[in-house]
């Protein structure tokens, strides 16, 4: 945070310098018994690489008091001024500008059953209760791209079906891509919802066994177009690469997909990366989004959605949550079932090629010739 050089400064803006802090509904429950305190310490100069603030000076540090009880249906302010950060109170001291104000975030809260790739139930959970909604089939036929994905969708080249690729007479690249995996959403009907169809295969680069950033593997998020059960719209394109660096990283990059064309045709709303040894969480939040990637045009506002991914090789059952204000009816829902789907199994895709994956990945492999 920028420091003010006169009592006549203007506090700076909440939004470059803002934490926030999830809770949910149980933690609500238990912290609403009883105040908490919020302590804030506050340090001048360039932060050290122990702990944070190493070679920081302490300006001093206050606390705020917070009462949680009824904040799950209202808004509320707790503090909101310029706060002493010294104790003596005839000595001048620093002071902050604080704001600290609780804001309801109602949200949907699904798991998966089981591994996405092994065609689990989706369970809606509310409480203790664990109510199923959604049904998942996955396959990993090179074919099913071409029975899901509208006859008009364009690359980023504007050509006509550029998600087709043939290749001839390349028989000893066997097996050195994964492609053709898509995953089917269905609602208690047996009516599909939404899918998630891998559109770019995942390949190793030249000399390597990863997927680089410059060479991503791709999924479309799908939902129906209209009522008929073989016409589909795309919703969102996924983007995800295996990081090199100190840590070893699952990056991606996720893009709503609008009706324009044009290098309008679609709008970045997320990009990160997760730890491949431990995992962590997809997330869609304005609030935790580099600037860069949103605009004028962006409909994110505040958190639209979180997904829990496991790190390579331990079981997935990931654990959706989806903001309510974002969901008009279920079948909004199956679309963030569905890209969750598409960035737990971007895990495995991004599985180093020297590796192989487990036969669920890859129970057609035997068909993975090329013509």
């Amino acid at each position: 945070m920028p420091l003010c050089t006169s009592q006549n400064d203007a506090p700076p803006e909440s939004s470059t310098s803002a934490l926030g802090f999830h809770l949910d509904a149980a933690s609500l429950r238990r912290l609403s018994n009883k105040p908490i305190t919020l302590r804030v310490s506050v340090y001048a100069g360039r932060m050290g690489s122990t702990c944070g603030v190493s070679s920081g000076k302490l300006l001093g540090r206050l606390n705020v008091i917070i009462d949680l009880a009824g904040a799950d249906s209202k808004s509320i302010v707790f503090r909101n001024g310029w706060l002493k950060l010294g104790r003596e109170p005839d000595k001048p001291s620093a002071r902050i500008h604080l704001t600290v104000r609780s804001e309801p975030d109602p949200r949907f809260v699904f798991q998966f059953g089981g591994e996405p790739e092994c065609s689990p139930v989706v369970f809606q959970i509310q409480g203790n209760i664990r109510q199923p909604v959604f049904s998942c089939k996955f396959s990993a036929d090179r074919n099913s791209r071409s029975r899901c994905l509208p006859s008009d969708f364009t690359n980023n080249n504007g050509s006509s079906r550029g998600w087709m690729r043939t290749f001839s007479g390349d028989r000893e690249r066997s097996g050195r891509e994964r492609k053709g995996w898509m995953i089917m959403i269905y609602d208690l009907s047996g009516s599909p919802v939404a899918a998630a169809s891998m559109i770019t295969p995942f390949v190793p680069s030249p000399g390597s066994d990863r997927v680089s950033r410059s060479n991503p593997g791709a999924w479309l998020i799908l939902r129906p177009n209209g009522f008929s059960v073989s016409s589909w719209k795309p919703w969102g394109r996924l983007e995800a690469w295996r990081e090199r660096g100190a840590v070893d990283g699952l990056g991606y990059k996720f893009e709503l997909v609008t009706d324009s064309t044009g290098p309008n045709s679609r709008i970045s709303i997320a990009e990160a990366t997760l730890s491949v040894k431990k995992g962590g969480k997809f997330c869609i939040d304005s609030r935790i989004t580099r600037e860069s990637l949103l605009n004028s045009r962006s409909p994110v506002k505040g958190f639209v959605m979180g997904s829990t991914v496991e790190g390579e090789g331990k079981v997935s059952k990931p654990v959706v949550e989806v903001g309510v204000q974002h969901v008009t009816c279920m079948a909004d829902a199956a679309l963030f079932i569905a890209l969750s789907a598409a960035i737990d199994l971007s895990m495995d895709a991004c599985r180093l090629f020297s590796h192989k994956l487990r036969k669920e990945l890859c129970h057609d492999e035997q068909d993975y010739s090329f013509s």
